[in-house]
This record gives structure tokens, sequence and C-alpha cells, in this order.
């Protein structure tokens, strides 16, 4: 009888160990970025590293991307649970899928700013926007710049342009052989590839989208539909373990170079580090996002860039802001205060 009851108690035992450990399991969350492991990779890398998704119950993994669009596909096809996307690739998938049910939402915006811009060397006489006017420009047809160059081009009053298309590492080759007058492209990307081909930062024209009247949000973290629904606290538990991260990493740059190391060797520390200083200053904690405050948007901004982004990528249907956004899984505004004084 002893030993019977003895053997009931460690079935018992058991159980209970079981149904702990299935309460306290980590919910695994695939992330999927917009492109390799660069510098601005290190805002969701360090809070994997330092252990920050998985104090808050998650078991993160992030892997390297090859652009918006197929992070916006991964997520969408359910590959991937969340990702980091351009906010205007995401209204076109919107705009242009309308019979897909279940399509992503962005959740918190990251680069309030978009990071577009377009460069030209000094030496081609080109300083100012409506300068390029009847010139050659270069970029993939992907490009966000390019494709929200009508924009630009509205707004400053640039006439005609032609535009060359290459793939992506062929961009800025192109400009310092001088097959092209301009490139579009990510400041803080084309910037450091030119220097990486000879040409020094002073001797570059940079037109950035943001400073020229073109106020478009830039990439923001994303989510699948399934996600939002079954487990919205998981989202939530993202976003704040991610504000917590972000804050270290604006406050410590080179530090947190370290996480990218070791998800790629042979990455140039110094390098990256300018490279995520670039994309803060430039596009994370800028007077706009300090504004409207870290990952957060404003309506009337958001229905403005739906408007624009519905004529200029000529949608198959108009974007709606409000099936693209969702913001109630931020953070409280306390978590939200990650920026340096600048």
């Amino acid at each position: 009888m002893q030993t019977k009851r003895l053997f009931l108690r460690s079935l018992m035992a058991l159980g209970a160990f079981a149904s702990a450990t299935t309460a306290f399991a980590a919910t695994p969350i695939k992330f999927q970025l917009d492109w390799r492991f660069e510098g601005p990779a290190a805002l969701f890398l360090q809070p994997v590293a330092k252990g920050y998704f998985k104090a808050a119950g998650l078991d993160v993994t992030v892997d390297a991307g090859s652009g918006s669009g197929g992070a916006i596909q991964r997520v969408a096809s359910g590959s991937y649970d969340m990702g980091f996307a351009d906010l205007a690739a995401l209204m076109e998938f919107h705009a242009n899928n309308p019979d897909v049910k279940d399509k992503p939402v962005a959740v918190m915006m990251v680069y309030n700013n978009t990071p577009a811009s377009v460069m030209a060397l000094k030496k081609s006489g080109l300083s100012k926007p409506t300068d390029l006017s009847g010139k050659k420009l270069g970029a993939p047809v992907f490009d966000a710049g390019r494709r929200g160059f009508p924009l630009f081009a509205k707004a400053n009053k640039v006439g005609d342009v032609q535009w060359t298309s290459m793939d992506p590492p062929l961009r800025e080759t192109m400009l310092v052989r001088g097959d092209i007058d301009a490139i579009t492209g990510f400041t803080f990307t084309s910037l450091l590839n030119l220097e990486a081909r000879g040409v020094k930062a002073a001797d570059v024209v940079v037109m950035p989208f943001a400073d020229n009247g073109v106020k478009l949000y830039g990439n923001a973290i994303i989510a699948s539909a399934k996600l939002v629904r079954e487990n919205p606290e998981a989202v939530r538990a993202f976003l704040k373990a991610f504000s917590k991260g972000a804050k270290e990493v604006m406050a410590n740059p080179g530090a947190a170079i370290a996480y990218v190391k070791e998800r790629d060797g042979i990455v140039n520390t110094a390098l990256e580090t300018r490279r995520l200083q670039l994309a803060i200053d430039s596009v994370i904690n800028t007077a706009d996002a300090r504004a409207e405050g870290f990952g957060q948007v404003t309506p009337t901004r958001m229905a403005l860039m739906a408007s624009q982004v519905s004529d200029v990528y000529a949608t198959k249907t108009r974007v709606n802001a409000e099936a693209v956004w969702n913001g109630r899984f931020l953070p409280p505004v306390a978590d939200l205060e990650v920026f340096t004084k600048k």
C-alpha cells in the first residue's frame, strides 16, 4: 500500500512539473529582418543576446532578409511571425491584395522618417533637387527611393528624369564610374558603399527625402494577423523587450555591434558602427520621432502617406491606413522613452 501511495505521489509530482513547464514555456517568435546583418540589425540582435525577449517569455530567432517585400511576403505566408519592413511596401501589399484575408500589420514605427535619399557626386555639379531634371538616375526597380521618387520630384519641382536599373551591388559602382548622374537609396547604406569604393563622404551630395518635403514613414515592426489574433500578449511582450534593447543600443551603438558580429563574423565593426549611428541620427532619433514619440505615428501623417502611396504606386485599391497600422500593442509611454538627448 505504501509503495502504491509513493507511486501515485510521484505521478502527481511529474504531472505538476509537466504542467508548470508547459505554462512557462517560451513562445517561439520567428523574426524576419529586411536586410543583411548590418549595423541597424543590432536593434533586434541585442535584446536577443541579452535575454530581454527570453525574460518576457519569448523564444525569438532573428534571420537576415533580402528586402522589405520579401519580409512582408514571409510574414503574410506564415513562415515568420514578425518582421521589419518598409511601411510603404506594406501599404502596397495591402492595397494590391484585397482578397488576402490575413495580411500583416505594422505594430511599431522604428524608422520615423524614410531613409531614402538622392545621392550624387559633387564633381557632377548636382547640388540641389532641381538640378536633377533631365538627368540619368539609377536604382534597382524595387528600391524604396525610386518607387517614391515621384513624390520627391513633385515636392521639389523636378522635371523628367531617365532611369537605369541594376542589381543592388552595382548601384554605387555605376555612379562612381559615371554611368549615371545620381542614385536613390537608403542614406546609411549607399553613402558607406560609396566610401568603400573610394569616394569620400565630403564629396557626396545627399538629398534626404525627409529634408526635401517628403515625410514618408520608414521601416516598422510588422506582425502576422495570426499572431495578433491568437497571441496579442506575445506582440506586447516583444515590443516592450525591443524598446528596452533599443534604448541601450542608441545610448551605446559601438557596444551593440558586437551582437551583429556574432551573427556575421566578417562584418567590419567600425563600418557597421558608423552605419548604425547614421541610421539612429537620420531616421530613428529625429525631430519628427521625438515630436510623435518613439514607436508611434500620427493619424494625419499616416493618412496622407496612405493616399500618396495609393497614387504613386498605382495600387489596385486605395490604401486603408487603419487596416495597415495597429498601435494597440505599444508599451506604456514610460517604456517608449528611449531617446538619448541630442
